[in-house]
Protein backbone atom coordinates (compact mmCIF):
# COMPACT_ATOMS: atom_id res chain seq x y z
CA UNK A 1 0.00 0.00 0.00
CA UNK A 2 2.87 2.37 0.77
CA UNK A 3 4.40 1.93 -2.69
CA UNK A 4 0.98 2.32 -4.33
CA UNK A 5 0.37 5.55 -2.41
CA UNK A 6 3.80 6.89 -3.25
CA UNK A 7 3.32 6.03 -6.94
CA UNK A 8 -0.12 7.68 -6.90
CA UNK A 9 1.38 10.87 -5.47
CA UNK A 10 4.28 10.96 -7.94
CA UNK A 11 1.97 10.41 -10.93
CA UNK A 12 -0.93 12.56 -9.66
CA UNK A 13 -3.23 9.72 -10.62
CA UNK A 14 -6.54 8.65 -9.17
CA UNK A 15 -6.59 5.74 -6.71
CA UNK A 16 -8.51 3.45 -9.09
CA UNK A 17 -6.12 4.19 -11.96
CA UNK A 18 -3.16 3.12 -9.86
CA UNK A 19 -4.72 0.07 -8.24
CA UNK A 20 -6.16 -1.37 -11.45
CA UNK A 21 -2.97 -0.77 -13.46
CA UNK A 22 -1.64 -3.89 -15.21
CA UNK A 23 1.97 -4.18 -16.29
CA UNK A 24 0.85 -3.98 -19.94
CA UNK A 25 0.16 -0.24 -19.50
CA UNK A 26 3.75 0.50 -18.49
CA UNK A 27 6.58 1.30 -20.90
CA UNK A 28 9.72 1.46 -18.78
CA UNK A 29 11.92 2.20 -21.80
CA UNK A 30 9.97 5.34 -22.73
CA UNK A 31 9.08 5.99 -19.06
CA UNK A 32 5.39 6.34 -19.86
CA UNK A 33 2.25 4.85 -18.36
CA UNK A 34 -0.66 4.81 -20.82
CA UNK A 35 -4.02 4.51 -19.11
CA UNK A 36 -6.58 3.38 -21.70
CA UNK A 37 -9.78 5.35 -22.24
CA UNK A 38 -12.11 2.81 -20.59
CA UNK A 39 -10.22 3.20 -17.31
CA UNK A 40 -10.20 7.00 -17.40
CA UNK A 41 -12.86 9.27 -15.92
CA UNK A 42 -12.66 11.48 -19.04
CA UNK A 43 -13.04 8.46 -21.34
CA UNK A 44 -9.86 9.10 -23.36
CA UNK A 45 -6.38 7.60 -23.27
CA UNK A 46 -4.02 9.37 -20.88
CA UNK A 47 -0.25 9.17 -21.11
CA UNK A 48 1.50 9.73 -17.79
CA UNK A 49 5.19 10.65 -17.92
CA UNK A 50 7.00 8.68 -15.22
CA UNK A 51 9.52 10.55 -13.10
CA UNK A 52 12.71 8.84 -12.06
CA UNK A 53 11.21 8.01 -8.65
CA UNK A 54 8.02 6.59 -10.21
CA UNK A 55 10.18 4.28 -12.35
CA UNK A 56 12.15 3.24 -9.24
CA UNK A 57 8.90 2.31 -7.49
CA UNK A 58 7.86 0.18 -10.46
CA UNK A 59 11.24 -1.54 -10.47
CA UNK A 60 10.89 -2.22 -6.73
CA UNK A 61 7.40 -3.74 -7.00
CA UNK A 62 8.35 -5.74 -10.10
CA UNK A 63 9.95 -8.21 -7.69
CA UNK A 64 6.42 -9.03 -6.45
CA UNK A 65 5.33 -10.33 -9.85
CA UNK A 66 4.14 -13.91 -9.65
CA UNK A 67 3.05 -14.79 -13.19
CA UNK A 68 4.93 -12.41 -15.45
CA UNK A 69 1.73 -12.01 -17.47
CA UNK A 70 1.19 -8.56 -19.02
CA UNK A 71 -2.24 -8.22 -17.39
CA UNK A 72 -0.90 -8.94 -13.91
CA UNK A 73 -1.63 -6.04 -11.56
CA UNK A 74 1.33 -3.84 -10.67
CA UNK A 75 -0.02 -3.56 -7.11
CA UNK A 76 -1.49 -6.99 -6.41
CA UNK A 77 -3.92 -7.65 -3.60
CA UNK A 78 -4.08 -10.47 -1.08
CA UNK A 79 -6.21 -12.65 -3.36
CA UNK A 80 -4.54 -13.97 -6.54
CA UNK A 81 -5.59 -12.09 -9.66
CA UNK A 82 -7.04 -9.17 -7.68
CA UNK A 83 -5.65 -5.65 -7.26
CA UNK A 84 -4.83 -4.06 -3.94
CA UNK A 85 -8.00 -2.99 -2.10
CA UNK A 86 -9.34 0.49 -2.76
CA UNK A 87 -9.18 1.02 1.03
CA UNK A 88 -5.49 0.10 1.30
CA UNK A 89 -4.08 3.60 0.86
CA UNK A 90 -6.73 5.15 3.11
CA UNK A 91 -5.92 2.63 5.82
CA UNK A 92 -2.22 3.45 5.43
CA UNK A 93 -2.99 7.13 6.02
CA UNK A 94 -5.04 6.11 9.05
CA UNK A 95 -2.14 4.07 10.49
CA UNK A 96 0.13 7.07 9.91
CA UNK A 97 -2.26 9.23 11.94
CA UNK A 98 -3.14 11.38 8.93
CA UNK A 99 -6.78 10.37 8.39
CA UNK A 100 -9.01 13.42 8.35
CA UNK A 101 -6.09 15.73 7.54
CA UNK A 102 -4.92 14.15 4.28
CA UNK A 103 -6.73 12.30 1.50
CA UNK A 104 -5.22 10.35 -1.35
CA UNK A 105 -7.17 12.36 -3.93
CA UNK A 106 -6.04 15.56 -2.24
CA UNK A 107 -2.52 15.07 -3.57
CA UNK A 108 -3.90 15.83 -7.06
CA UNK A 109 -5.16 19.17 -5.76
CA UNK A 110 -1.82 19.74 -4.05
CA UNK A 111 0.00 19.25 -7.37
CA UNK A 112 -2.33 21.77 -9.03
CA UNK A 113 -1.78 24.32 -6.25
CA UNK A 114 1.99 23.74 -6.24
CA UNK A 115 2.21 24.16 -10.03
CA UNK A 116 0.06 27.30 -10.03
CA UNK A 117 1.49 28.97 -6.95
CA UNK A 118 5.19 28.13 -6.97
CA UNK A 119 6.25 27.24 -10.53
CA UNK A 120 6.23 28.66 -14.04
CA UNK A 121 4.39 25.65 -15.48
CA UNK A 122 1.25 26.81 -17.26
CA UNK A 123 -2.19 25.95 -15.96
CA UNK A 124 -2.77 24.03 -19.20
CA UNK A 125 0.20 21.74 -18.49
CA UNK A 126 -0.87 21.22 -14.88
CA UNK A 127 -4.45 20.49 -15.94
CA UNK A 128 -3.33 18.12 -18.69
CA UNK A 129 -1.21 16.27 -16.12
CA UNK A 130 -4.40 15.63 -14.16
CA UNK A 131 -6.16 14.49 -17.34
CA UNK A 132 -8.52 17.43 -17.20
CA UNK A 133 -9.95 18.88 -20.41
CA UNK A 134 -8.22 22.13 -21.35
CA UNK A 135 -10.03 24.86 -23.25
CA UNK A 136 -13.35 24.80 -25.04
CA UNK A 137 -14.36 22.31 -27.74
CA UNK A 138 -12.84 24.42 -30.53
CA UNK A 139 -9.52 24.79 -28.76
CA UNK A 140 -9.38 21.07 -28.04
CA UNK A 141 -10.12 20.30 -31.70
CA UNK A 142 -7.04 22.27 -32.75
CA UNK A 143 -4.78 21.17 -29.89
CA UNK A 144 -4.30 17.44 -30.43
CA UNK A 145 -0.92 17.03 -28.70
CA UNK A 146 -0.78 16.02 -25.06
CA UNK A 147 2.41 18.07 -24.37
CA UNK A 148 4.16 15.00 -22.98
CA UNK A 149 7.64 16.58 -22.90
CA UNK A 150 6.42 19.62 -20.95
CA UNK A 151 4.40 17.42 -18.61
CA UNK A 152 7.47 15.21 -18.09
CA UNK A 153 9.47 18.25 -16.97
CA UNK A 154 6.68 19.21 -14.58
CA UNK A 155 6.43 15.69 -13.13
CA UNK A 156 10.19 15.57 -12.52
CA UNK A 157 9.94 18.93 -10.73
CA UNK A 158 6.96 17.60 -8.74
CA UNK A 159 8.99 14.53 -7.73
CA UNK A 160 11.86 16.75 -6.61
CA UNK A 161 9.40 18.86 -4.60
CA UNK A 162 7.81 15.81 -2.96
CA UNK A 163 11.07 14.14 -2.11
CA UNK A 164 13.74 16.79 -1.53
CA UNK A 165 17.19 15.55 -0.60
CA UNK A 166 19.53 18.01 1.09
CA UNK A 167 23.06 18.11 -0.31
CA UNK A 168 24.51 16.67 2.89
CA UNK A 169 22.32 13.52 2.90
CA UNK A 170 23.54 10.33 1.26
CA UNK A 171 21.07 7.61 0.29
CA UNK A 172 22.26 4.27 1.62
CA UNK A 173 21.26 1.03 -0.04
CA UNK A 174 21.26 -2.30 1.72
CA UNK A 175 23.72 -4.87 0.45
CA UNK A 176 22.08 -7.94 -1.09
CA UNK A 177 21.57 -10.80 1.34
CA UNK A 178 24.13 -13.55 1.18
CA UNK A 179 22.83 -16.96 0.23
CA UNK A 180 22.43 -19.21 3.24
CA UNK A 181 24.67 -22.24 3.04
Amino acid sequence: AAKALEFTIFTASRTSETLRMPWSEIDLVEKVWTVPAPRMKAGRDHRVPLSGRAVEILEEVATLRTTGEPNEYVFPGQKPGRPLSSMSMLMLLRRMGLEGRVTVHGFRSTLRDWAGDTTDFSWEIASASLSHAVGDATERAYRRSDALAKRRAMMEAWAAYCEPKPDNVVTLKLAPKSPVA
